[in-house]
């Protein structure tokens, strides 16, 4: 996915591929390098968790156990997601706005109605 080969480049080019680390639930096309984790489902859009991250937050990979956590409360979590103003489609017509209106997550599969 091309807008997010930019951000690993850019990560990547300034030599800091060894030492952060990308999370998003965006997704990747594969020509990603260093520690990124993509396709973090729910996504922020449908209400998931990655929604409510900030700046300064901890996030925890711990690879051998294959889990990925923020170090915040679930009370935190759910109030900072009260707070998030889901932005308006920017297509309501055509084929732009079928996407919008019935896009999902990667993880529930390619549909169309």
């Amino acid at each position: 996915m091309r807008e997010m080969l930019g951000v690993t480049a850019a990560i990547v080019g300034a030599g800091l591929g060894d030492s952060i680390a990308l999370l998003t639930d965006g997704r990747f096309s594969g020509a990603t390098h260093g520690l990124m984790a993509g396709h973090v489902s729910p996504e922020a859009i449908k209400g998931g968790p990655i929604g409510a991250v900030k700046n300064g937050d901890i996030i925890v990979f711990d690879i051998a156990k294959r889990t990925l956590t923020v170090d915040l409360s679930q009370k935190e979590i759910k109030a900072r997601l009260k707070k998030v103003k889901q932005p308006l489609p920017r297509y309501t017509s055509g084929v732009m706005g079928k996407y919008a209106r019935h896009v999902s997550s990667a993880s529930e599969g390619a549909i169309t109605t």
